[in-house]
């Protein structure tokens, strides 16, 4: 009998890797956005998915709470680790859900 993975309801996206990433990567080239994180309570959530982008392509969309990225939890990160996480990282595999309700808090609640 062939073994399988433990269903999980949450999507993962895979964005294609590059080479040699700057320190400081725009953001339109990683296609979206982000804000939130650890001081809010709620998470850190893409606001912004740059259309025709490999974000875009791969199904992100703004409200989608991100989970984690390359094995790192984001459900508990400060928005500037969550930024140095996606910005120097080689391949990004994310966890993510949408989550429009707590996205709408997340704006009421901060600037990022």
């Amino acid at each position: 009998m062939e073994a399988r993975l433990p269903y999980d309801d949450f999507p993962v996206v895979f964005l294609p890797p590059y080479e040699s990433p700057p320190a400081w990567v725009p953001p339109h080239e990683l296609g979206f956005n982000i804000r939130g994180g650890k001081a809010s309570q709620l998470g850190i959530f893409i606001s912004k998915v740059i259309p025709d982008s490999d974000a875009h392509r791969a199904g992100l969309q703004e409200g989608d709470q991100v989970l984690s990225v390359n094995d790192v939890d984001f459900q508990d990160i400060e928005h500037s680790k969550a930024v140095e996480i996606l910005k120097t990282a080689r391949e990004i595999t994310m966890r993510v859900r949408y989550f429009p309700y707590n996205y709408q808090r997340q704006k009421e609640r901060t600037v990022h």
